[in-house]
């Protein structure tokens, strides 16, 4: 059995992770109860074709830890089944951040919507019309991006985190930030160890901080 029962919300997260990626997997780790005893959740991870995680938590004590089609679990769901699909647990291959997680700074929802639509409608316009009249190819146009730094926060004691588009784009795309023109709404902005992560009303999406490496040739490295 799949254990899970907030079947809309899985429906919504799975729906639109197989438009992104139709191959794509998902993860189910159960998280055991949260407030009332019984008030189990489990938490379905995905990885984006742009190196992003991201979750969901949904209701349902879930099947423990397993790895399945995120489209075979999608249609699962769809006609009432209960039943798991086959597990790919040897698909998943990558890390999750890890607990203990530290709010750097809240970020309005429209502000985020905002920015995931001008960075859409730039690689809308540069796909047309090229760039500065030269033509350029749109996956090279939409990694520059998605590398782009949409927005830098501080922590109270000055430590600046750059977020950049992927994530921007992963809480888009993926219905995180919920309805348009809801007054109020807030997202947080997290870093775990070496990840940042964005928490919006409907979801988080994660990615880890890649520190930059100078690279020399072997003949003028220092001397030790």
């Amino acid at each position: 059995m799949h254990g899970l029962r907030g079947v809309a919300d899985a429906g919504a997260f799975l729906a639109r992770l197989t438009r992104i990626d139709p191959a794509a997997v998902v993860r189910l780790r159960s998280a055991g109860d949260v407030g009332e005893p019984g008030d189990a959740r489990t938490a379905l991870w995905a990885r984006l074709p742009w190196r992003v995680l991201v979750t969901r938590e949904v209701a349902g004590p879930g099947p423990g830890d397993v790895t399945v089609s995120a489209a075979d679990l999608l249609t699962e769901l769809t006609r009432g089944g209960e039943e798991l699909p086959a597990r790919h647990d040897d698909r998943w291959r990558w890390p999750l951040p890890p607990p203990g997680a530290v709010v750097m700074e809240t970020v309005a929802v429209a502000e985020l919507s905002r920015l995931a639509t001008a960075a859409a409608g730039t690689l809308r316009e540069v796909a047309a019309g090229g760039l500065g009249g030269r033509a350029v190819g749109q996956r090279a146009v939409r990694d520059a991006l998605l590398d782009h730094v949409a927005l830098v926060v501080t922590a109270v004691d000055g430590r600046r985190v750059e977020v950049p588009q992927r994530l921007v784009q992963a809480i888009s795309q993926m219905g995180f930030l919920g309805p348009s023109g809801v007054d109020g709404a807030q997202a947080r902005v997290y870093v775990a160890g070496s990840w940042v992560g964005i928490s919006a009303p409907y979801g988080v999406a994660w990615l880890p901080i890649v520190d930059k490496l100078t690279i020399m040739p072997i003949g003028k490295r220092p001397k030790v």
